[in-house]
């Protein structure tokens, strides 16, 4: 199955979330495997504002248990998260679902 999450960073979380970010990354690299792409969201001046992955999971609580142990929700970074089902059809140009 896959997801997206969309994540909307708090307002003024630009500097907290480049503190973060490292530990974003590191935690991303564990559930590699499940990310089809991801990214950070950006404002009008090209600063990040939030984050959006389409991720694989054998179902929601694998989506739930990435974000259990996700650094930018532990610190507050994000501040609203929505996850919905998805089906991914093409990825990198090649069909990927039906």
């Amino acid at each position: 199955m896959q997801f997206v999450v969309r994540a909307l960073d708090g307002a003024g979380m630009l500097e907290k979330r480049m503190e973060v970010r490292p530990r974003h990354l590191e935690n991303m690299q564990k559930v590699s495997e499940h990310v089809i792409c991801a990214g950070g969201l950006l404002d009008e001046e090209g600063k990040m504002k939030g984050s959006l992955l389409v991720m694989d999971f054998d179902g929601r609580e694998g989506v739930d248990a990435y974000l259990a142990s996700e650094p930018y929700i532990l610190e507050h970074v994000w501040e609203k998260v929505e996850v919905e089902r998805m089906n991914v059809v093409i990825s990198n140009g090649l069909k990927a679902g039906q």
